[in-house]
């Protein structure tokens, strides 16, 4: 039987105003000037922001993992909290809690609860199944964890970031036990022999620690294996903690398009995981 395809949804299109227009359509042709915009007149990440705080309702238990759409969305929810917004939130990313902290917005421990309402997250890469890499922040087993609490996983970006199939481009990054590091490369190794294999170092060649003092080492192929087998397999290893492969995680993608989107797709993207995978 055909594997069933994602469903594609073009998002409402009446987020926040495009600038210097009083239009609010994402696409089209403004009734009063007759100019026709598109996300590209604003920062497609900032509009994925916009599109995804609507999921956001109040006393939510709420999630954010890290990068510049998720900045955008602690821009708006920073407005919608002083406007009385009742909300709890967490996050996987030290960054974010900086940035939260700046605004003067509570952070809460994940260790204090066992599950949350919703996790936004970025990532570099997704697929039509919501399979996603996040190989470049070296923080996912935090995004991870808080990934697997939410009863809704949302990936948030542009639309650069889709392809139909996840490919080598980036690599599968894996946290590891330093002193499991040695065995874990050979077992990597014994069972992918097109891997490159790179321990992560600082500007000193220093070993990049995790907020756990684990190692970060990257793997690389010349054609990336089948999901269903790298996921288990590499887990499977002792000394591994984590890899930035998040298989069969994400519900929801919301996706803003770029300037390189043909003319009268829409202006935000959403991608739901069909049900069998979830």
């Amino acid at each position: 039987m055909a594997a069933a395809a994602a469903r594609f949804v073009i998002a409402a299109r009446n987020p926040p105003s495009v600038p210097q227009c009083s239009y609010k359509g994402l696409r089209g042709v403004c009734p009063r000037t007759r100019k026709r915009h598109h996300v590209s007149a604003m920062n497609p990440k900032k509009v994925a922001a916009q599109q995804a705080i609507r999921l956001v309702q109040p006393r939510t238990r709420l999630g954010l993992g890290a990068g510049s759409t998720i900045a955008y969305l602690v821009e708006l929810l920073s407005e919608a909290i002083d406007g009385g917004l009742d909300v709890e939130i967490f996050t996987s990313s030290d960054q974010t809690g900086a940035l939260l902290s700046s605004k003067e917005i509570p952070v809460q421990a994940t260790a204090s609860t066992a599950g949350i309402d919703l996790y936004f997250d970025g990532c570099d890469q997704l697929d039509h199944r919501l399979n996603a890499l996040k190989s470049g922040g070296g923080i996912h087993t935090s995004e991870k964890l808080l990934a697997a609490m939410a009863d809704q996983f949302v990936l948030i970006g542009d639309t650069s970031k889709y392809v139909p199939q996840l490919d080598a481009r980036f690599p599968v990054v894996i946290e590891a036990l330093p002193d499991a590091l040695g065995f874990v490369t050979h077992q990597v190794q014994e069972r992918y022999h097109d891997a490159s294999i790179t321990l992560r170092r600082d500007a000193r060649n220093q070993p990049i620690r995790t907020k756990y003092g684990n190692v970060l080492v990257d793997l690389r192929f010349q054609r990336l294996p089948e999901l269903a087998d790298i996921n288990p397999s590499l887990e499977s290893i002792v000394g591994v903690v984590e890899t930035s492969l998040f298989y069969q995680m994400a519900h929801k993608a919301i996706l803003a398009e770029t300037e390189a989107e043909p003319e009268g797709t829409g202006g935000v993207r959403i991608i739901e995981r069909p049900p069998e995978t979830h």
